[in-house]
């Protein structure tokens, strides 16, 4: 009987040297005369022991990481194939880790534990129950779930998933689309990415089901440029779905239509907006629509189209298959479920965390991030991406909840977590955020592409002290206006990081960082 080792196939573990690993571990265990199944497994999250290899054992996947070149020798040595614990680099049973035992994995369920591209295991791992589910049901029962659910839309606009479901059922068109925006660029977020290249049954399952519920028969991933390995997976999971009838124009024998593709984007920030997403996909450059209409009522290419984020599809399997109501089991108040939450930045153990909404952001950051890498104290925290707010200490306590985050003039976004130590200059990270905005922006609107570049002239007048204070209430009055007058959040988030570091870190904005 063969001995089977996982080693992660994502895009963070093959940077790491996944791949030589595996090289390495088959010719050791020629040498060696052994029988082993070496299974390329998604990754696990946990970014910080990566490459993390398990072996399976009678009491449970036994894990080793941060694992080398140079460690394969030793571990075999070690008896690290047949579960001997001994070794260094040993982390002791994989589901015992405290940073994953104590996850809520509703989505992430099935990451790190099954091959991505293995629809067997996808099906093991209750894949594809709730769309058999669904196929039993009405298209406003499918809806009704998804409302009952509570889930929003976790790409960082937080609007109700069911409510825009709803919209497109209630639109009176033959052609009706399925859009997933997969164009995941914020700073610091990879949830996206993880669910494309560890779960692709996952998020083909949630689109379909979407499809059902509103009469949409084609969908579309919007797939950002940047994840190559992503879009390999992708189009062979959806070459998987067609042959096992999980899509086409017969779904499971249901007489039931969806068909899927993939779409590169073309390395824009701004196509992460939805209108400007569509007219990409359209074939147009990316540039924001104005609303209404809305794209629920006028989408791609005019008819009605449902768009929403990866994690937000991704969530649709659970809800059919353990209903609406088990999924609004988790969270407070009107975050419901659960949030997948990325820490990256300076933290000493980073990668995903997946937690029901509620947990303060303090206790995020200490009990998984374990602080900073540099071991230097913890000084702002960006949560949102790069137009988020950088939160103070004072702010740390906020939980992890939509309202509470907006009521400290914050976004939780896409739940994308970034640390910064006390080395960090705020002064250069407020300059940043409109520097990134002129870079990014589609310049329909005069607000944000002139008021970036105005931003970027004035806050270097206020770090060289030229007339600071009357640059500074110039600052206040064009981060007024852009918020007031752009036609996205693209212009009109970009103020929030600017604002916190004038409220939260005035003299470094002044006077430059002080060591």
């Amino acid at each position: 009987m063969s001995i089977h080792i996982y080693v992660p196939s994502d895009t963070t573990a093959r940077s790491l040297g996944a791949d030589q690993l595996v090289e390495l571990i088959h010719a050791e265990a020629i040498n060696r005369g052994l029988d082993i199944d070496v299974i390329r497994n998604g990754s696990r999250g946990l970014f910080w022991l990566e490459p993390l290899i398990e072996v399976d054992t009678p009491q449970g996947r036994v894990g080793f990481g941060t694992v080398s070149e140079t460690n394969v020798t030793s571990l075999f040595e070690q008896h690290f194939h047949l579960g001997d614990q001994t070794h260094p680099l040993c982390v002791g049973l994989v589901e015992e880790i405290p940073y994953l035992k104590k996850q809520q994995r509703l989505t992430f369920a099935r990451i790190g534990i099954t091959d991505p591209l293995s629809l067997d295991e996808y099906r093991q791992h209750n894949g594809y129950q709730g769309l058999k589910n669904a196929l039993q049901m009405t298209r406003q029962a499918i809806v009704d779930e998804v409302k009952t659910s509570g889930l929003r839309g976790r790409g960082g606009a937080a609007f109700p998933t069911g409510i825009k479901w709803q919209t497109v059922l209630d639109t009176p068109e033959q052609q009706k689309y399925i859009v997933c925006n997969a164009d995941e660029g914020d700073s610091g977020t990879f949830a996206d990415r993880l669910v494309m290249e560890c779960d692709p049954f996952m998020l083909i399952e949630g689109m379909t089901i979407a499809g059902l519920a509103v009469g949409a028969t084609q969908g579309y991933i919007y797939l950002r440029s940047e994840y190559p390995l992503a879009l390999e997976i992708m189009n062979q999971a959806i070459q998987t779905a067609y042959q096992h009838q999980y899509l086409g124009t017969d779904i499971l024998g249901s007489g039931r239509q969806f068909d899927l593709e993939v779409r590169l984007g073309a390395g824009a920030y701004i196509c992460g907006e939805e209108t400007s997403l569509l007219d990409s996909l359209e074939g147009k450059r990316g540039l924001v629509r104005a609303k209404p209409p809305l794209p629920a009522i006028v989408g791609l290419f005019g008819k009605p189209t449902v768009v929403n984020n990866v994690l937000s599809l991704a969530a649709i399997p659970f809800i059919l298959d353990q209903g609406g109501q088990a999924y609004a089991d988790y969270g407070i108040g009107r975050s419901r479920g659960t949030l997948p939450i990325q820490l990256a930045g300076n933290v000493k153990r980073g990668g995903l965390v997946e937690l029901a909404f509620g947990i303060p952001l303090a206790q995020l950051m200490d009990e998984f991030g374990g602080g900073t890498q540099s071991g230097r104290p913890l000084k702002a925290v960006q949560v949102g991406g790069p137009l988020g707010a950088y939160l103070p200490q004072s702010q740390w306590q906020t939980l992890i909840d939509y309202e509470e985050f907006s009521s400290e003039e914050a976004v939780l976004g896409h739940g994308g977590v970034v640390m910064f130590d006390d080395s960090v200059d705020m002064g250069e990270q407020a300059s940043f955020a409109m520097e990134f905005c002129k870079i990014e922006s589609c310049g329909k609107c005069t607000p944000c592409r002139i008021g970036s570049t105005r931003g970027v002239e004035v806050i270097d007048r206020i770090r060289n002290g030229e007339a600071a204070n009357k640059n500074w209430q110039l600052l206040e009055d064009l981060c007024d206006t852009m918020v007031d007058g752009s036609l996205c959040a693209m212009g009109g988030m970009t103020p929030i990081p600017v604002q916190s570091v004038m409220k939260f870190f005035p003299n470094e904005l002044r006077h430059g960082h002080q060591e």
